[in-house]
C-alpha cells in the first residue's frame, strides 16, 4: 500500500510540476505584447485574403488549432501542411494571403522551403518562433516570440510549454481581432449553426413552434370540456382562449384542470374562460428561443404561446419541443 501512495504522490508532484512550469511560462507572453504583436494584428486585419498557418510536427498540430480558432472568430484562416505545401498545396496560397509561420526552433527545413515562394508571391509572413535571429525570424515581416527558458518534459525534449505558449499566443491574436472588428455573438453563431452555439445564439421560437391548426385554442365560449379535448387533441398540454377578434385573452392548461376539479365545477356547462388565466406569459416569433426557454424555467410553466403585436396566436410550443430542438 506504502508503493502505491509513493508513486500515487510522484505522479501528482509531476503534474503539478509541468503546471507551475506551463503557467509561469503563459504569465510571461503578457511582456512580450509588444509592437511585435501590434504589427500582427495589423497584418492581419489588413489581410484581403486568407490567413493561412502552418508548421511541422507538434507546431502544426498547434497551428491547425490557431487557424481553426481565427475562422471562428471572424478571421477567415486555414491551415496549411508545410510538407505537403512543398509537394503542390503551396498553390492554395495568393499574393492576398498572410502567412502565420510557426518554428519553435526556427530552422525547420519544411518550413524554410516555403519562404523563396512565399517572397515571391509578396505574402507577409509573421513568424512564431523563438529567436528573431534565427532563418525563419530573419525573413519574416514580423516576429511574435515563443520562447521559454525550459519545456515541462522531465528530459527537456518533448514540446510542452512551447506548445502552450504558442497556443496561448495564437489564442490572444484571434480575440484581439475578434474585438478590434468587432465581431458579435451572432456573428460568431453563423459559423457554428450545428452546434450547440449555435443553436442557442441562431434558433428563434418561430424556428420550432407549431403553427395553424396545430396550435391549440377555443373561443371564449367553450366549455371546459371542449377545451380539454383541444389539449388532448394537440398535445401541448396547454390550449388558448381567444376573442371573436381572434385576440389571446386567456390560457388553460391541464395543470388548471386539477385546479377547478376540486372546485367541483361542471366541466359541461362551464366556460373556459370563466378559470382561464387571464392573458399570461406569451413571447413573440422573434424571441431567440433559448430565451423562451429561460422564461419557462423562471416561472415553471411547460408551454408557450408567440404571439404579434395585436396577440393574434401565431405559433405554440413547448419544453420537450425546445429540447429536441437542442436548445440545451
Amino acid at each position: 500500500m506504502t508503493g502505491h501512495q509513493t508513486t500515487d504522490n510522484i505522479l501528482v508532484q509531476s503534474a503539478k510540476r509541468v503546471i507551475e512550469i506551463e503557467t509561469k511560462a503563459v504569465q510571461q507572453l503578457t511582456h512580450r505584447l509588444d509592437q511585435s504583436f501590434i504589427d500582427a494584428c495589423n497584418l492581419l486585419m489588413q489581410c484581403k485574403g486568407k490567413v493561412v498557418v502552418t508548421g511541422m510536427g507538434k507546431s502544426g498540430h498547434v497551428g491547425n488549432k490557431i487557424a481553426a480558432t481565427l475562422a471562428s472568430t471572424g478571421t477567415p484562416a486555414f491551415f496549411m501542411h508545410p510538407g505537403e505545401a512543398n509537394h503542390g498545396d503551396l498553390g492554395m496560397l495568393s499574393k492576398d494571403d498572410v502567412l502565420i509561420a510557426i518554428s519553435n526552433s526556427g530552422e525547420t527545413a519544411e518550413v524554410l522551403n516555403l519562404l523563396p515562394v512565399v517572397k515571391r508571391l509578396s505574402v507577409p509572413v509573421i513568424a512564431m518562433t523563438n529567436s528573431t535571429l534565427s532563418s525563419l525570424g530573419q525573413q519574416a515581416n514580423t516576429v511574435l516570440d515563443i520562447s521559454v527558458e525550459k519545456e515541462a518534459c522531465s528530459l527537456g525534449l518533448a514540446p510542452t510549454t512551447s506548445t502552450t505558449v504558442t497556443l496561448v499566443l495564437g489564442d490572444a491574436l484571434a480575440v484581439a481581432l475578434l474585438d478590434a472588428n468587432g465581431f458579435t455573438s451572432d456573428d460568431f453563431a453563423l459559423s457554428h449553426p450545428g452546434g450547440s452555439l449555435g443553436r442557442k445564439l441562431l434558433l428563434k421560437v418561430s424556428d420550432v413552434m407549431l403553427t395553424d391548426h396545430a396550435i391549440p385554442k377555443v373561443t371564449h365560449t367553450a366549455t371546459i370540456k371542449e377545451a380539454l379535448f383541444e389539449i388532448s387533441e394537440k398535445g401541448l398540454g396547454i390550449t388558448g382562449i381567444v376573442n371573436h377578434e381572434a385576440e389571446l385573452i386567456g390560457i388553460f392548461t391541464d395543470g388548471d384542470l386539477r385546479r377547478i376539479l376540486d372546485d367541483r365545477l361542471d366541466i359541461h356547462t362551464t366556460h373556459v374562460s370563466d378559470v382561464m388565466t387571464k392573458n399570461g406569459i406569451t413571447v413573440t416569433a422573434n424571441e431567440l428561443a433559448v430565451n423562451a426557454l429561460n422564461i419557462m424555467e423562471k416561472h415553471k410553466i411547460n408551454a408557450l404561446f408567440a404571439i404579434d403585436e395585436q396577440r393574434r396566436i401565431l405559433g405554440a410550443f413547448n419544453m420537450h419541443m425546445l429540447l429536441r430542438a437542442g436548445v440545451v
